[in-house]
């Protein structure tokens, strides 16, 4: 089993004291391998649950267990070195640094996994997702298309066992789409990645041979029924 989240409860405090239940997941898992497309309305929980997957939130309860560890149960410091270690993770905005040029995003990713820096497979990476000539160009110099694809070397920089794309063709226009799409899925295949794609778009998730839909297995009012009782 790669990933497995049970009782998950996750809420947030209001301003004015009132708590917003947004994630109450009963069970929910993913073998080794498996590719899988998540799809939710905008403000469903969707990001949420990846943060909480990923460990850069923690539920209010419940087990996150990827590779056999419970995120939720770690501390900050070795959650945040699990992460880089393990689980790639590939947003709408690509979060790219600017100053860097294409390679040295991908090595400054490499930096945090305590597994080394691989300059060769860092390259191989850029040359899969066809920018092995725009090594050395920074984000400023690249079209959006393009920096979603070194973003996608990134997050397999560290060999994790687990991909979680946010909404990854959201902010490329439709020739791109496909590609970034292709890129993803077939470089997890061949690494045997599990991915876990969150999407709001019929489209992209009829070309997933799994799809789940967040509503019906999310039961937010369990967060206030449990805290009620």
């Amino acid at each position: 089993m790669s990933l497995l989240l049970e009782s998950i409860r996750k809420s947030y405090r209001e301003p004015g004291g009132r708590r917003l239940p947004v994630l109450g997941i009963e069970r929910f898992e993913m073998k080794q391998g498996e590719q899988v497309a998540l799809l939710g309305s905008s403000g469903g929980g969707k990001t949420t649950l990846l943060n909480i997957i990923s460990g850069i939130l923690t539920p209010d309860s419940g087990r996150v267990v990827v590779d056999g560890r419970d995120v939720a149960a770690m501390q900050e410091v070795v959650r945040d070195h699990f992460r880089a270690a393990k689980i790639g993770i590939v947003f709408q905005t690509f979060n790219l640094l600017p100053a860097f040029t294409a390679l040295e995003n991908v090595l400054l990713g490499m930096s945090f996994s305590g597994k080394g820096v691989d300059k060769t497979f860092a390259k191989q990476l850029l040359e899969r997702v066809g920018l092995g000539h725009r090594l050395n160009h920074s984000p400023q110099q690249m079209s959006v298309g393009e920096q979603q694809r070194v973003a996608v070397a990134r997050s397999l920089a560290n060999k994790p066992v687990l991909l979680l794309a946010d909404e990854p063709t959201a902010n490329v226009d439709p020739a791109n789409q496909q590609l970034i799409l292709d890129l993803i899925r077939d470089t997890c295949r061949d690494h045997n990645v599990t991915l876990l794609m969150v999407t709001h778009s019929l489209e992209v998730a009829g070309t997933f041979k799994r799809v789940e839909k967040l509503q019906d297995f999310n039961r937010p009012e369990l967060c206030l029924q449990e805290k009620a009782a």
